[in-house]
């Protein structure tokens, strides 16, 4: 049975760092799909943050250059390695699983999910 099951979140200061893990099972290997980490900020929708298939990532506008995107097929772990946090990056965060596509954001169906962690930046 495929499952994704997020851990990591937590309560960080601004300009803090934090990573979430995203354990996947069920899956033959992690290269034969895409994986991507989304968000919902209170009161917004959900929003693509970012993906990963293979060796092809992407991110959204707003965490370039401060969160990084990792898989591992030995560990059958996905990673998003977030720093700079800002009060903004508040949310929900959730693992995600679909087809693998490249680019990854041009995926319109995400059929696999986690349950989500929270996320809270606030001094």
């Amino acid at each position: 049975q495929w499952q994704l099951v997020e851990s990591g979140g937590a309560l960080v200061q601004p300009g803090g760092s934090l990573t979430l893990s995203c354990t996947v099972s069920g899956f033959r290997r992690l290269d034969y799909f895409a994986f991507g980490w989304f968000r919902r900020a209170p009161g917004k929708e959900r929003e693509i943050v970012s993906c990963i298939a293979t060796d092809s990532t992407n991110y959204v506008d707003s965490v370039k250059g401060r969160f990084t995107i990792s898989s591992d097929n030995a560990t059958n772990m996905v990673y998003l390695q977030m720093n700079i946090l800002k009060p903004d990056d508040t949310a929900v965060y959730y693992c995600a699983a679909g087809p693998h596509v490249v680019p990854c954001m041009a995926i319109s169906e995400w059929p696999f999910w986690g349950q989500g962690t929270q996320v809270t930046v606030s001094s």
